[in-house]
């Protein structure tokens, strides 16, 4: 039997549908499998016509997609740490890129490890200090030996496996881009189609199958453990591309997560949650399903229910938020927060007077150079480019009418009710997480990780 025939079909009993250690005894092992920089539409199980993702695609198959799961900022560091410690970036500490959690911070390797489990990681971590953190290291890169190790060491006791791949972050230089002719690349319209945008989505879409690969390897390590049937595998593509419109931004694109869960004879297979789920929900979901009760302090919420099928509702809304002080070529100061729900989305530009800036606009974009040079013919790029550097205070979309994010409502009258209500919950989730806006901008600088070897990504 191959690692994909004992899953089944999509049918559960009321039994099988039940979450947590109660129903079998023995606590479920947790694989967790994490790209890099990859924008949520890019894999075949998520719609894309042009990626080849055929292990993402099978995962899916066997379990559950959630087509609504953010990240509370769409940058590598305090995205992950976000995940590990189930708060949100500013009440962790770790808000800006490239930052530290505050000392005495627990994380899941403390949570998990006190309910008796072994708890690794292979390949990025860009987390810190080590106490708030200190899994078992199973290499800087991704050491599928190492991996095969820590299941056979564990294979009597419950374990935590965190697989953080290093792709498709840029520079883009692995994966048969030859699969991916830059000619025959359909450009997304929040983009601005230009021969090195081509030529750089080529090289990321092979990079999107090369990672695809490591998921397939890693699956099939956990088969061969005979432990698959007992744990709870989950995918997730964290932030967006580190295109314009992407990561460092509040927009879908940037802060829109691919997750995907399975565990036989638990979750079904081939289902889908429209439940609004955040990456701080995962370390309270672990702790649940492990037989503990997550600690109140936690920003996250347990999705099992949601994972059992039980429900399809979870949170009403999700919060974001972005600092560019400190990243590379970063803005000196221009805070964002957003409030989304299932339809709307609210976007507060803290210090909007200022120009936008980051990586993408300086040395590192050569796609946005590109964008550059086209906009002083095409009045559609020149838009795409001022709409990246150059934001209003306040925007608003509708993201049933405009997905990409491209029409800015918050200056229609018929809207006024509705933004004065999501800026007064964002300011209520604000005061809450002890957020003062600019303040808390200027302050960034003090949470960053004081060992530069360690900033990466």
């Amino acid at each position: 039997m191959n690692r994909r025939e004992f899953i089944g079909g999509a049918a559960l009993t009321a039994a099988a549908a039940r979450t947590g250690v109660a129903q079998s005894g023995k606590k479920p092992n947790f694989l967790f499998v994490m790209g890099d920089d990859m924008t949520w539409t890019d894999s075949g199980e998520s719609g894309s016509k042009q990626v080849r993702t055929p292990n993402i695609d099978r995962l899916r198959q066997e379990g559950m997609r959630f087509t609504r799961c953010f990240t509370p900022t769409a940058m590598c560091s305090p995205m992950r740490q976000s995940i590990y410690t189930g708060l949100f970036p500013v009440r962790s500490g770790a808000y800006p890129n490239h930052a530290v959690v505050r000392a005495g911070t627990k994380s899941v390797v403390h949570y998990l490890g006190d309910l008796g489990y072994a708890v690794g990681i292979s390949g990025k971590r860009h987390f810190g200090p080590p106490a708030s953190f200190p899994f078992t290291k199973l290499g800087d890169e991704i050491d599928f030996p190492k991996i095969e190790g820590f299941l056979k060491e564990n294979s009597q006791k419950p374990f935590a496996l965190f697989v953080c791949s290093n792709e498709p972050h840029s520079p883009w230089n692995r994966g048969d881009r030859s699969a991916y002719p830059a000619e025959a690349i359909t450009v997304p319209p929040y983009l601005v189609d230009t021969p090195e945008m081509r030529d750089t989505m080529s090289r990321y879409f092979a990079e999107i199958t090369y990672l695809d690969g490591q998921l397939g390897r890693t699956l099939d390590l956990l088969h061969a453990s005979g432990q698959d049937q007992n744990t709870v595998v989950i995918f997730s593509s964290e932030q967006g591309s580190s295109f314009a419109h992407c990561k460092w931004t509040l927009y879908d694109t940037g802060v829109r997560s691919e997750l995907i869960a399975r565990w036989p004879g638990h979750i079904a297979a081939g289902s889908t949650s429209s439940a609004m789920i955040q990456h701080v929900d995962l370390l309270p979901t672990w702790i649940e399903l492990a037989g503990g009760k997550p600690p109140a302090s936690l920003d996250g919420k347990s999705f099992a229910a949601a994972l059992a099928g039980k429900t399809q509702k979870h949170r009403d809304v999700v919060f974001g938020i972005h600092t560019t002080r400190g990243i590379i070529d970063g803005s000196e100061s221009y805070p964002i927060r957003s409030v989304r729900d299932e339809r709307y989305k609210f976007i507060w530009n803290l210090n909007y007077k200022e120009k936008f800036s980051n990586i993408v606009t300086k040395r590192g974009g050569e796609h946005f150079q590109s964008w550059r040079e086209a906009a002083k013919a095409n009045p559609d790029a020149a838009e795409k480019v001022r709409a990246y550097e150059y934001r209003p205070e306040e925007e608003l979309y509708d993201l049933e009418t405009d997905p990409w994010e491209m029409k800015n409502i918050a200056a229609d009258p018929a809207q006024t009710a509705r933004r004065t209500r999501m800026k007064a919950r964002l300011r209520q989730w604000m005061e809450q997480q002890g957020d003062h806006g600019l303040e808390t901008e200027m302050e960034a600088l003090e949470h960053q990780n004081p060992n530069p070897a360690e900033r990466k990504g």
